[in-house]
């Protein structure tokens, strides 16, 4: 298993629909850069965001995720609070293939000013947009710029496709849309 280059990322996007939209290179000047790098893809994040809020005073609890516990915002600027997280979503679809398996890591730009970018690694054969969960981790309100690179995807080829994919299990997260908030299948 291998990292994968620019030119394999360039040719998984155009002929297998891999990302979409996909950016051919890397755009930067006076943003936070975004498209294809030397061994990855920047993905940017989308204008619509769930901020966290603790104003019910609740459990964050995964088997019964109570959807009050956000405030939902569509912006250019998200303000992230202090000690605080958002969820958002990608702006790029994902489709990765039966021998891909994708990790998700933050930005530079994003990790030196204390926001962390926590994603799951995209699995062979998952699809859809990426919810993306983008914590602040300093004592200060923190921007995140909407339509600008937020993370680094990294793909590793296997040298042959999984025996169960993603897909193939039905995944509770497969061809998700938008911001999908944690789910328990019963």
């Amino acid at each position: 298993m291998g990292i994968k280059s620019d030119s394999w990322i360039r040719r998984m996007a155009t002929e297998h629909k891999m990302i979409e939209p996909f950016v051919e290179g890397q755009v930067g000047q006076g943003i936070i850069s975004y498209g294809v790098s030397s061994y990855g893809y920047d993905l940017r994040v989308s204008n619509k965001f769930k901020i966290f809020t603790n104003v019910n005073s609740t459990y964050v609890d995964p088997k019964a995720f109570d959807p009050n516990s956000f405030v939902d915002f569509e912006g250019d600027i998200c303000t992230v609070p202090p000690n605080s997280f958002a969820l958002a979503s990608s702006v790029e679809y994902f489709r990765i293939p039966d021998n891909v398996l994708a990790i998700c890591l933050g930005k530079s730009t994003y990790a030196r000013c204390g926001i962390i970018v926590n994603v799951t690694p995209f699995e062979p054969g998952w699809e859809g947009y990426v919810t993306l969960e983008i914590s602040n981790t300093t004592p200060l309100p923190c921007r995140i710029y909407a339509n600008e690179g937020l993370c680094q995807v990294l793909f590793f080829e296997g040298d042959e496709p999984c025996e169960t994919t993603y897909s193939n299990r039905a995944g509770k997260y497969q061809a998700q849309k938008g911001i999908v908030l944690p789910r328990i299948l019963k």
